[in-house]
């Protein structure tokens, strides 16, 4: 008896490590009531025991129900660091996605004028805030991003930074490009920068085509500009969101891919 308890005990630490587990305790304990009322039925009396029955049917159907909607709107939520491969690699992630924000945010124009301490601070917290995907979304649409710029060359340490999240990238050099890989891919997020070869506002130009098109993938325009009015204006355009610092970028597109899952 002391064995099956300390069996059950271990089974239940490891099942509370993600919600996963413990919806699963959760519904072992409810049976487990019902087992033992079940086990006192005789004494019970035909009205007593028609809930009883009603319950022992509906529960799993129920259960059932809750779980697979659970699955489908907020699978990103179901899983806890303990379900990546192991914590060592869980924190050499977080670690590598900051060293590449962190270079990113050096590079960009002004940035050797940052403080330093709150910069790297402001870094680790944007990084800790991010959910990487769970095991098995990296090849999914959910975990790809499209990123447009005629000079991806730029973009690197920024793509890094995503991609030690497990996070995929698909580069277009220009506006007809992004639009024949939209065409035939579906994308958590769109990122493009503003003036190109074909034109000093061609973000804009394949914001409003793909629109058009009744394309709401999420769309973020990452150029050399984070005045107010630019951002007002990317809005009412109807992008997500505009801005010219590695930090910002990585935290709208990392929040909204979440969501993303999440629905």
């Amino acid at each position: 008896m002391s064995e099956n308890l300390k069996t059950f005990g271990d089974t239940a630490k490891g099942l509370s490590r993600n919600p996963l587990g413990i919806i699963a305790l959760f519904i072992v304990l409810v049976y487990g009531f019902a087992a033992l009322v079940t086990a006192f039925a005789s004494s019970l009396s035909s009205a007593e025991k028609v809930p009883l029955v009603y319950f022992l049917v509906i529960f799993p159907v129920l259960v059932l129900g809750v779980f697979t909607w659970l699955v489908m709107r907020h699978s990103g939520k179901l899983y806890g660091p303990s379900d990546y491969r192991n914590e060592e690699n869980y924190i050499k992630m977080q670690l590598t996605a900051a060293a590449s924000l962190a270079v990113a945010t050096a590079r960009r124009p002004g940035g050797d004028t940052v403080d330093a301490e709150t910069d790297f601070q402001q870094i680790a917290a944007v990084v800790q805030e991010a959910a990487p995907p769970k095991r098995g979304d990296e090849d999914s649409w959910r975990s790809r991003i499209l990123w447009v710029d005629d000079r991806p060359d730029n973009n690197v340490y920024e793509r890094q930074a995503f991609e030690a999240l497990g996070l995929r990238f698909s580069l277009a050099l220009s506006t007809d490009e992004a639009l024949k890989q939209l065409n035939h891919s579906r994308f958590a997020a769109i990122i493009s920068d503003m003036g190109r070869r074909e034109g000093p506002q061609e973000g804009y130009v394949l914001l409003e085509a793909i629109r058009k098109q009744g394309n709401k993938t999420p769309f973020f325009i990452y150029a050399g500009s984070n005045l107010p009015e630019h951002k007002r204006e990317a809005a009412e355009r109807g992008a997500q969101g505009s801005t010219n610092d590695p930090q910002e970028l990585f935290q709208l597109v990392t929040n909204s891919v979440i969501r993303g899952r999440s629905r």
